[in-house]
């Protein structure tokens, strides 16, 4: 067999990287490999069963499929119930507990954004690279991720005297109010541990999330004096609609230049009637142009990557929403949602790890991302508590959107790194 000077240097640096895995090591890296056809299968039918957030009963049939593995890897699983009032399905969770190594915390979700009434998109192959479906990558690639990496572990008998627990909650897209309930369990559970890893959609190979920023909401209401439109900017005033603008755009020339932080007025209805409803976040008004409307309102998201900056930016906008204009009075209220997951030292340390077991594996350096780029997610509850990463899912394109895709180039290769990780963690 002829062997060119390519295939040579080829042949050297794989075989350079090989010696630097333990046997084990090599060892738990082939099972994954060798158990890729059953691990797609899994991912097929996860995805095939519809789990929107409102679906209780679809979000339950996955929860049980993956169950199912689970319990054959030697994991005792509960099912977490919430009270009807949250209309959501519950929690999966499965536990080992042991005295070997970190205690770790692996987070996934069962549900979707797409719910019953969208448009179907089943798992399909659209080439050799890439496949297409509802939560292929977020997360139902990542949820699969876990059980396929902790599966190669169990054939190796690698999970003997471990601690691990994995979590999937029902209703991370739109999580049950309120937060205290329906993560009350899920917070608990974490402070029993030292690691969470959370496999929300990965940012590519080489990057990680050793931050998130947290979400909350704000509510704005403003009050004018009804009036004859000539009369605008005199006696009358300058009615709630001019007031809401100077406050709206006033938060973004104070605030929208500081990193991280971002503020987004998502609806705004303002004129002479106005109705809003909070729940279904939808709004109807009337108003005329020779009438100075008396009522605006307005809300919208902020985010934040710590809760100092939070805090901060809230002061800010109170400040704002105090230089009233003549004529007008408004109030302002906020609301918390998820907490960030701020940048520390012991999440650095953990993408260290991480980032040393991929070049060992031959697939790069990691690095930390920018917290900016994501969104918040379930780890975010927990991240005060224990070191954390998140992102170390499948990778893909398109989540929350018809014909999102997940990577199937990738996904072999994110498995092995996360079986290799959670081996080590374990030791």
């Amino acid at each position: 067999m002829k062997i060119t000077f390519l295939s040579f240097v080829l042949f050297i640096s794989f075989f350079a990287t090989a010696q630097q895995l333990s046997p084990v090591e090599k060892k738990l890296v082939q099972t994954v490999e060798q158990q890729m056809d059953q691990t797609l299968q899994l991912l097929r039918q996860s995805v095939d069963i519809n789990s929107g957030t409102y679906n209780i009963a679809g979000v339950r049939a996955v929860g049980e499929l993956y169950a199912k593995e689970l319990r054959a890897l030697g994991f005792t699983v509960e099912w977490i119930l919430l009270p009807d009032s949250l209309k959501r399905a519950g929690h999966l969770v499965a536990y080992r507990k042991g005295i070997k190594g970190k205690k770790l915390f692996l987070i996934g979700h069962l549900d979707t954004v797409f719910e019953p009434d969208m448009p179907t998109n089943p798992f399909t192959l659209l080439n050799d690279s890439t496949a297409t479906g509802q939560g292929v990558n977020d997360m139902k690639g990542g949820d699969v991720a876990i059980i396929a990496a902790l599966k190669a572990m169990y054939q190796l008998g690698l999970l003997d005297q471990t601690s691990i627990t994995v979590y999937m909650t029902g209703d991370e897209e739109s999580a049950g109010r309120p937060r205290e309930v329906s993560r009350g369990d899920f917070i608990t559970r974490a402070q029993q541990h030292d690691i969470a890893l959370a496999f929300e959609t990965a940012s590519g190979m080489n990057t990680i999330a050793t931050a998130r920023r947290g979400a909350s909401g704000w509510k704005l209401e403003v009050e004018g004096k009804q009036g004859h439109s000539s009369g605008v900017f005199g006696n009358a005033g300058y009615g709630s609609i001019y007031e809401a603008a100077r406050i709206i755009n006033s938060f973004r020339e104070r605030l929208s230049k500081e990193q991280y932080l971002t503020f987004n007025p998502g609806l705004i209805v303002g004129g002479s009637e106005v109705s809003y409803n909070d729940e279904a976040q939808q709004g109807q008004v009337a108003g005329k142009t020779n009438i100075i409307s008396p009522r605006t309102y307005a809300n919208g998201d902020l985010r934040f990557l710590s809760e100092e900056q939070k805090e901060n930016a809230r002061s800010v906008m109170r400040e704002i929403v105090g230089q009233s204009l003549p004529g007008t009075k408004a109030s302002i209220r906020f609301s918390d949602g998820i907490p960030s997951m701020p940048p520390t030292e012991g999440n650095t340390k953990l993408a260290a790890q991480l980032s040393e077991v991929s070049e060992v594996l031959g697939f790069g350096k990691v690095s930390p991302g920018n917290p900016g780029s994501r969104g918040a997610g379930d780890i975010s509850y927990v991240a005060k508590y224990l070191d954390c990463l998140d992102g170390l899912g499948a990778s893909g394109r398109g989540a929350h959107a018809p014909g999102e895709t997940i990577n199937l180039k990738e996904y072999p290769k994110l498995i092995q790194r996360t079986a290799v990780f959670l081996y080590r963690l374990t030791r």
